[in-house]
């Protein structure tokens, strides 16, 4: 094959003693000589201090509107009525009309001024990089820095105070919207996490029929779904006490599973001696993890796995977790018998069920 000739090609040519001959290039310092770019004309902010600052106070101006929108969000929020006869502007809720142009407006006030910033105040040099198809070497990464430390010094941050303390202003005023429209998320839930409907004397019963449970109904090893009483239970005008979404929350919180072991088995906490009745013990059938529902039953060992993330808990040792990421032993809920011989709470779990949160002590 031919070569072409090392003076036509700008290389050192060495031959080995083996014959084959080997090329190295030389590094060129610039690829491209004149890359096209047209003579640099300088802003009027670079030449007229009266223009530079004339843009810096037009920046912080966007930046200090941007505040007063997020403020104005705010009053708005608290002081406009809404329901079922609102103030109507332009067809419109003025509450909607407001929230929508305030938040907008705080937004398109800071990304206006951020690009006013760039195009005036920011160094305005042209930058040819010239690229390589391998990992940079050290050197590269270092100037790497070095450039991004140039240009943090040409954003004029660190000296204009002005333009970077309305900028951190104005996106920290952003938050108070935020936290404000939080609040529509629906009321607080106050002490409801911490309660079900179980109360004294409310009856344990199956949980598709409803029927009342015995003890003389569940074997040893069985392991039964059960619900309080109440949620099929009406009003005095015939209508359920619970129903739709009301229904579905109750639900959530107060489901259980009755559990038959040999007494002897059984290694109640001190003041759990009586939370059963004759090896029949009753746990929240919610995992104390994230909430999954859990009856997946092991006769032998007592335990219950949850099939989501195989939280285990030990039935006969009060609901200990001894396996998986719950951190908490699964609520058990005292019952006994009422005066007609059917399975009843003695009162609510003493605990919050399900996972924790964060106004569980």
């Amino acid at each position: 094959m031919d070569r072409p000739h090392p003076a036509e090609t700008g290389t050192d040519v060495a031959v080995p003693k083996d014959g084959d001959t080997v090329i190295k290039a030389e590094t060129e310092a610039d690829p491209v000589a004149d890359p096209g770019l047209p003579p640099h004309v300088p802003r009027p902010t670079d030449v007229d201090e009266r223009a530079e600052k004339r843009a810096e106070r037009q920046v912080a101006a966007l930046f200090g509107f941007s505040m007063v929108c997020a403020i104005g969000f705010c009053v708005a929020y608290f002081t406009l009525e809404i329901g079922d006869n609102p103030t109507v502007w332009l067809g419109f809720g003025a509450s909607n009309v407001i929230l929508g142009l305030s938040l907008g407006l705080a937004l398109l006030s800071i990304g206006v001024g951020a690009i006013q910033w760039a195009r005036k105040l920011m160094s305005d040099v042209e930058i040819v990089e010239h690229r390589h198809p391998i990992a940079s070497s050290e050197e590269a990464r270092t100037e790497a820095v070095t450039a991004l430390e140039q240009g943090i010094s040409d954003s004029g941050i660190g000296r204009r105070p002005l333009v970077r303390n309305t900028l951190i202003g104005a996106v920290g005023m952003l938050g108070l919207p935020v936290i404000v429209a939080l609040r529509d998320l629906g009321p607080l839930p106050g002490s409801k996490l911490s309660h079900t409907v179980w109360d004294k004397g409310m009856r344990v019963v199956n949980d598709i029929a409803g029927t009342p449970i015995t003890p003389d109904d569940l074997q040893i090893g069985q392991l039964v779904n059960a619900e309080p009483a109440v949620f099929f239970e009406n009003k005095p005008d015939g209508t359920p006490k619970f129903e739709g979404t009301e229904l579905l929350q109750a639900k959530a919180k107060a489901a259980v599973i009755l559990v038959r072991m040999r007494p002897q088995d059984i290694h109640p906490a001190k003041g759990r001696e009586n939370w059963g009745v004759d090896g029949i013990l009753c746990f929240s059938k919610i995992c104390t993890h994230v909430g999954c529902p859990i009856s997946l039953w092991e006769q032998q060992t007592h335990h219950l796995l949850c099939p989501c993330h195989q939280s285990t808990f030990d039935l006969a040792n009060n609901g200990k977790v001894i396996f998986g990421p719950a951190a908490r032993p699964l609520p058990q809920l005292p019952i006994m018998v009422d005066s007609e011989g059917y399975l009843v709470a003695k009162r609510d779990f003493p605990e919050p069920v399900g996972p924790s949160f964060w106004e569980r002590g």
